[in-house]
C-alpha cells in the first residue's frame, strides 16, 4: 500500500548541496503502525512532509495505493492528498471560528458542497469514538489540549485515508491526555484499517508501535 523507494532530499545552500534524506527506502501494509524517531534536525519532519506531499523529493519515488502522486497535476495531487492523507499536527491547528462539528468536517467540505449524509454519519460516529459527542457545538477555545487533538483525530480520519501522519501528536499534552489521545489514535486506526508514521520524542508513544525506526544522518536504521 504504501512503497518508498531510494528517497533523498537535499538543498542547495552557498557552500554546495546539503542533503537531509539519504536513500530511504521503506514499505508498509494496512493496520502497520511506525515510530520514526531521531534528534532535532535529524530530517524527521522533512520526511513527513514528503510522504504527506507538501515537499517533492530530490530522488526516488514514492507509490500509494499504487500512484506516484508526484506525477499527478496539482489539482489531482491537492484530491489525492486530501482522500488519501490525514494529518495530524502538534499544534492541531483547528480552526478557531468553527464549532468542532464544522472542523471535524473541513476534508470534506473541500470536495463537496453539500456533504453527503453517509459523510455526516462518519463524522458522528467519530467525535463519539473520541469522546466528544457532547462538545459539538463549542468552539477550539472552549475546549482543553487534549480535546482538541481527539477532534484533529476525528478530522484526520474523517475520508478513511490509507495512510495518516502524525507529527509529534502528543508533544503538547501532559501524560494523561498523551495516553488517552494515543489509545484513542491506536484504536481507530485499527478500525479503519489505515497505516500510521509519527514522528515523536515520546518513548511512551513510541514503544505502542509495530515499528520503531531512527532517522540518523539522513539514512532510516533499526
Amino acid at each position: 500500500m504504501l512503497c518508498v523507494r531510494h528517497v533523498g532530499k537535499s538543498f542547495q545552500t552557498p557552500t554546495g548541496p546539503l542533503t537531509v534524506l539519504d536513500d530511504i527506502s521503506l514499505e508498509m501494509q494496512p493496520r502497520d503502525s511506525l515510530a520514526i524517531l531521531g534528534p532535532s534536525g535529524s530530517g524527521k519532519s522533512t520526511f513527513l512532509h514528503i510522504l504527506g506531499t507538501l515537499d517533492e523529493p530530490t530522488t526516488g519515488n514514492i507509490d500509494l495505493k499504487g500512484v506516484d502522486p508526484f506525477q499527478l497535476s496539482p489539482t489531482e495531487l491537492a484530491e489525492f492528498r486530501n482522500r488519501h492523507i490525514g494529518f495530524i499536527f502538534q499544534d492541531h491547528f483547528l480552526l478557531p471560528q468553527l464549532s468542532v462539528w464544522q472542523n471535524t468536517l473541513v476534508p470534506a467540505l473541500a470536495l463537496h458542497r453539500v456533504v453527503p449524509p453517509l459523510v455526516l454519519a462518519d463524522a458522528a460516529r467519530l467525535l463519539n469514538r473520541v469522546g466528544l459527542a457532547d462538545r459539538l457545538d463549542h468552539r477550539p477555545g472552549e475546549l482543553s489540549g487534549g480535546q482538541r487533538q481527539r477532534v484533529a483525530i476525528a478530522r484526520a480520519l474523517l475520508l478513511k485515508p490509507t495512510l495518516v501522519l502524525a507529527d509529534e501528536p502528543t508533544g503538547n499534552l501532559d501524560a494523561e491526555n498523551s495516553r488517552l489521545v494515543r489509545d484513542v489514535l491506536l484504536d481507530l486506526l485499527a478500525e479503519e484499517s489505515a497505516m500510521l508514521i509519527t514522528v515523536t520524542h515520546a518513548p511512551a508513544l513510541a514503544s505502542t508501535m509495530k515499528r520503531q525506526l531512527h532517522l540518523v544522518e539522513g539514512r532510516l536504521l533499526p
